[in-house]
């Protein structure tokens, strides 16, 4: 029943091995030595996510978010997983912290987008992330300027590092999938502002870009050492690779399904469920089954890309598909887990962060 609802080829790959120790255990024939070695590695590991989500915990109650922002949303935890969820070796300690740090940032920032900022404060703050400059938080207000300096101070430190290991020039990769990001939420917010439900061939390339798979991916290279090369990064954002597009459309229209009602009420820009339904005239469940449709083809060409052969590392490709497959598991069931972080996905942190194997 489990795996109707949710492929192993879908799933979270440690949460999907938690579940599997449990029925191996009771299966007459395990191998004892072997079940104790699992759950030693499986315990081992969390102890050491336990430790990374104290320091992150403490970073972002440093940076008073609470009080700065107090209409965005407060996703830490929620975030860490789904950044675990994409490297959860012990040796990425360093990359799930800066993917963790990142993405909680771009999560206010689209919280900012989509429900406080007006459209005058927006463009100023476009602006601002297009000039890259700590000068150009001047003229924004006070929350604006707090949320600027918090991106630019990050990524310092995410150029520190790069620095350090001799890979300076790939920060200019980061900063460029950074103001794609928000050009695209300006575009969105510009929309609702206008009262304009676009066609979908008009929705879709703006629409991507917000889901920050870019920028994750980005963000994974620079955490993956000298093996990625600048033919990579220029691969990833200037070539529009198949796979990765698939990965936005999957991202991107799962979200929509999951969330389009909520976002609504909240005075969001129209989703592809509403562009959809306006376009051809078709109700609401009509439109989530074709939606439904062009997720399950993304789905193929995912697997096309990691079955085909390719001048990118199947390591790179692997990051790829773990990122998809979070992001089945936190809307599976047109259910945004994440938003909404109700009882499902607290059982999920519990069961990966909190919870033990007994031994």
């Amino acid at each position: 029943r489990h795996a109707l609802k949710q492929p192993i080829h879908k799933g979270i790959p440690r949460l999907e091995a938690r579940r599997y120790i449990s029925l191996y255990q009771e299966e007459p024939l395990h191998n004892e030595v072997l079940l104790s070695f699992t759950k030693l590695d499986f315990n081992l590991l969390q102890e050491q996510h336990q430790k990374e989500l104290g320091n992150l915990t403490r970073w972002w109650k440093d940076l008073d978010v609470e009080r700065k922002f107090p209409f965005a949303r407060d996703r830490l935890v929620e975030m860490y997983l789904w950044m675990s969820g994409v490297y959860f070796e012990l040796e990425y300690e360093a990359t799930r912290e800066i993917l963790t740090k990142v993405f909680s940032i771009v999560t206010i920032i689209d919280d900012i987008y989509d429900v406080y900022g007006t459209l005058e404060e927006l463009e100023l703050f476009t602006e601002a992330i297009e000039r890259w400059d700590v000068e150009a938080k001047d003229g924004l207000p006070e929350y604006m300027q707090a949320c600027y300096k918090i991106v630019l101070d990050l990524y310092d430190e995410i150029g520190y590092e790069v620095t350090r290991k001799g890979r300076s020039d790939c920060l200019f990769y980061a900063k460029e999938a950074m103001k794609n990001q928000v050009r695209a939420y300006f575009t969105e917010a510009k929309w609702f502002h206008q009262n304009h439900i676009p066609t979908m061939e008009e929705y879709m390339p703006i629409a991507l870009p917000t889901t920050a798979v870019e920028l994750l991916l980005v963000m994974l290279l620079l955490g993956m050492g000298d093996t990625v090369t600048k033919d990579v990064f220029d691969w990833l954002l200037y070539s529009n690779p198949k796979m990765v597009n698939a990965v936005k459309v999957v991202c991107r229209l799962m979200d929509d399904i999951a969330g389009h009602k909520f976002e609504q009420e909240r005075g969001h820009g129209p989703s592809s469920v509403e562009c959809f339904m306006k376009q051809y005239g078709v109700t609401e469940e009509e439109a989530k089954e074709e939606l439904h449709n062009q997720v399950a083809n993304a789905w193929k060409d995912i697997n096309e890309g990691l079955c085909c052969s390719t001048n990118v590392s199947r390591q790179l490709l692997v990051r790829i598909l773990n990122f998809t497959r979070v992001v089945h598991v936190v809307y599976r069931d047109e259910i945004d887990l994440y938003t909404h972080a109700g009882t499902k996905l607290k059982e999920h942190v519990t069961n990966l962060y909190v919870n033990p194997l007994p031994m």
